[in-house]
């Protein structure tokens, strides 16, 4: 008997295990599929509409890992060359119109990037969802007739991240992240994360265009469609700079 249970024990243990380890490893091909493996360029059109206003910004990115990435405004003109610097644990603002560079404190990490409403730590990957998270698979759905695995996210006691708990749904076949919902620590839907316009971009299918929808604030949403995307190019270290902020074009 004692040993019928220890083995039981065994197998509960192993199961627990490998769903961990199968779903942390969803994630992660999830993840490099939209990042790039190892560095990803990109330009990149948002649209934040609001009950009364629109406005729209054009913007290119730049990421290295999970440790550098470099946004650049393009557009409009008033907020043109304005760039965001994220290099392993800080993030910095250069503003050109006032000749000014701004560190970016851990306190905004989840104010909303440029007036919408994606975060700073949306924009700037400031965390890693494969890293600073455990994963379990909680079910499968269909979402727009896509088989999709259901993983819940909940963030490592030491890990410095923005949510309590996301959900995110994963297609089976080709590791599509195309629907998040984001918590906050006492688990209250705060926003949701939809990806359309499935495509080719540069060798891969991939979501185009991503609608943003926060919880409790009607008629508020953010819209990025993926205007250009390249995959795993060179680029150096230190192209991640405050001096290159001032200069990149």
């Amino acid at each position: 008997m004692k040993t019928t249970i220890y083995l039981s024990a065994i197998l509960v243990f192993a199961t627990i295990h490998v769903q961990s380890q199968d779903a942390k490893e969803i994630v992660r091909k999830a993840d490099a599929k939209m990042r790039g493996e190892e560095s990803s360029y990109s330009v990149m059109t948002m649209k934040i509409v609001r009950p009364t206003w629109e406005r729209t910004i054009v913007f290119k990115s730049w990421t290295k890992g999970t440790e550098n990435s470099l946004a650049l405004i393009t557009a409009p003109a008033k907020e043109k060359g304005q760039a965001f610097l994220k290099r392993q644990n800080e993030m910095w603002n250069w503003n050109p119109t006032i000749n000014r560079m701004i560190k970016l404190p851990p306190s905004m990490l989840s104010q909303g990037w440029m007036g919408s409403d994606f975060t700073n730590d949306d924009l700037l990957n400031e965390s890693s969802i494969v890293k600073d998270y455990t994963h379990k698979i909680i079910g499968n759905e269909l979402i727009e007739d896509r088989d999709c695995y259901k993983i819940e996210l909940i963030p490592l006691e030491d890990a410095a991240v923005v949510w309590g708990k996301i959900i995110i749904w994963i297609t089976k076949n080709d590791y599509l992240q195309i629907k998040t919902e984001y918590y906050d620590e006492d688990e209250f839907l705060i926003k949701t994360e939809i990806g359309h316009d499935i495509k080719n971009m540069d060798g891969r299918i991939i979501p185009c265009r991503f609608e943003l929808i926060p919880a409790d604030e009607e008629g508020n949403k953010t819209i990025v469609i993926l205007d250009e995307i390249k995959f795993n190019q060179p680029i150096n270290d230190a192209f991640f700079s405050q001096q290159n902020m001032k200069k990149v074009r």
